[in-house]
């Protein structure tokens, strides 16, 4: 008998266990939303999401270069145009 109530006990302990087990990541968010990751599986996705996010950021500064070399050829002004073309050169991936 104290053996079954061991068992048995053992077997809803387990199973509660495994019911609080929280998901990898959140996979209803955007990566630039996430804030929680869990286990491998969730630190393999976190990484991604430094990836994506750090490419991103990369975009974002090489558009926002390109425009402003456009502007400072309109206004020929040559020390903005070589700023902005190393800019460009440090963050622009090449595709």
């Amino acid at each position: 008998m104290l053996n079954k109530l061991i068992t048995v006990s053992l077997v809803v302990l387990l199973s509660g266990c495994n019911a609080t087990i929280p998901p990898a990541f959140q996979q209803d968010r955007d990566p630039e939303d996430r804030d929680e990751y869990n286990g491998l599986e969730g630190l393999s996705q976190q990484q991604k999401d430094q990836n994506y996010l750090m490419v991103k950021e990369l975009a974002n500064k090489c558009s926002q270069a390109q425009v402003n070399l456009i502007v400072a050829q309109t206004d020929k002004n040559e020390s903005e145009i070589k700023k902005q073309k190393e800019l460009i050169s440090s963050t622009c991936l090449e595709k």
